[in-house]
C-alpha cells in the first residue's frame, strides 16, 4: 500500500523525511554498518517485549483463579453459619470442621495469588530492561580496524540512534522507544490496580489474621517488593509506598486508600470481573502496536 493512500504511513513518512536532515553528520559509511546491527537488536528487544506481554496475560489468568477460589472460601465461611446443612446437622463440630477446613484452603489460595502477583511484578520489571536497551552505540576498540556496536554509550557524543535515521523503513530509534513507553506504561498502571485488588481481598478474607488484619497500601505483600515496584518506576520513595492505582488517562484523587471490610457479595464480584477486565491496558492498542513495528522488521509477534 502506498504510504500517500494510508495514514499512518503517511506520518511514519513524514517522520523519516524529518530526520534526514539529523543523519547528515553521521557517517554513511557507518551508517551502512550501523543499520544492521541495529536491526538485530531491536527485533531481540521486541520480541522479549512480545514475550513478556504474553506471560504477564498468563500470570494475570492464573492470579484471578486464585483469586476467585479465594473468594469463594471466605463467602463459603461467612455464611456457614447460616447454612442449612440438613442431615449433616446432626454431625459433631461440622461447622468448625468445615470453617477449620476452608480456613487451610484460603491459606493455600492466598499463597497462590500472592506468588502470582509477585510474577506479576517480575514481568513488569523485567518489561523495563528491552525499552530501554533500543539504541545501538559504538563500541570502543584499542587500535582495531574492526567496527563493533554495544548496546552501552561508550561516549557522551554517541546517541545510539544512528544520528536519527530510519532503522528498517520508517521509523528511526526513538518511535520504538516511545512505542516501548507507551507500551510498558499500561502495564505498569495495570500493576498498580492489580496491587490494589490484592491488598483489598487480603484485608477482607483475612480480617482476623495478625499479618492482614492492619494491612495497608505501604506495606510490602512480599520481601523485596518495594524495590521490584522502584524499578517500574511506580514506588514513591519520597512517601515510602507505591503510586496510587489510576484508570488509563485519569488521575486519582484519593490521598489515601481505605478498605471495606465488609463488601457485598456484589463488590467482590466487581473486584473480579475489574481483575479480568484489564482496564489499564488497551488490548487493541497493543495489538496495533506489535503490528507496526512488526511489520516494519518484516515479521510477526504471535
Amino acid at each position: 500500500m502506498e504510504a500517500a493512500n494510508n495514514p499512518s504511513m503517511a506520518s511514519l513518512s513524514l517522520s523519516s523525511s524529518n530526520s534526514t536532515v539529523q543523519t547528515q553528520d553521521f557517517p554513511p559509511n557507518l551508517l551502512r554498518q550501523w543499520r544492521p546491527n541495529a536491526q538485530r537488536n531491536l527485533k531481540n528487544q521486541w520480541s522479549k517485549l512480545s514475550t513478556l506481554r504474553n506471560q504477564w496475560f498468563s500470570s494475570s489468568s492464573s492470579a484471578r483463579s486464585h483469586a476467585t477460589s479465594l473468594v469463594n472460601s471466605y463467602l463459603s465461611s461467612r455464611y456457614l453459619d447460616d447454612m442449612n446443612l440438613g442431615v449433616l446437622s446432626d454431625m459433631p463440630n461440622i461447622r468448625n470442621k468445615a470453617r477449620c477446613k476452608l480456613l487451610k484452603q484460603q491459606e493455600l489460595q492466598l499463597n497462590q495469588l500472592l506468588s502470582a502477583y509477585k510474577s506479576m511484578v517480575g514481568i513488569v520489571v523485567d518489561m523495563i530492561s528491552p525499552s530501554r536497551s533500543m539504541r545501538c552505540f559504538l563500541k570502543a576498540t584499542s587500535g582495531s580496524p574492526l567496527i563493533e556496536f554495544t548496546s552501552s554509550a561508550a561516549n557522551s557524543n554517541d546517541t545510539g540512534d544512528g544520528g536519527g535515521a530510519t532503522v528498517f523503513t520508517f521509523l528511526p530509534i526513538s518511535a520504538y522507544e516511545m512505542l516501548a513507553e507507551e507500551l510498558s506504561e499500561m502495564f505498569k498502571q495495570e500493576l498498580l490496580l492489580k496491587r490494589l485488588l490484592v491488598v483489598e481481598l487480603l484485608s477482607v478474607t483475612f480480617q482476623k489474621h495478625e499479618l492482614f488484619d492492619h494491612l495497608s497500601w505501604a506495606d510490602e505483600l512480599y520481601r523485596g517488593e518495594a524495590d521490584d515496584l522502584s524499578t517500574c518506576s511506580v514506588y514513591s520513595k519520597e512517601m515510602a509506598k507505591p503510586c496510587l492505582p489510576k484508570l488509563n488517562g485519569c488521575r486519582s484523587d484519593s490521598a489515601y486508600l481505605e478498605s471495606d471490610k465488609h463488601p457485598s457479595n456484589d463488590i467482590l464480584q466487581v473486584y473480579l470481573t475489574t481483575w479480568l477486565a484489564e482496564v489499564n491496558i488497551d488490548t487493541y492498542r497493543v495489538e496495533e502496536i506489535f503490528a507496526t513495528v512488526g511489520e516494519e522488521m518484516r515479521t510477526s509477534f504471535s
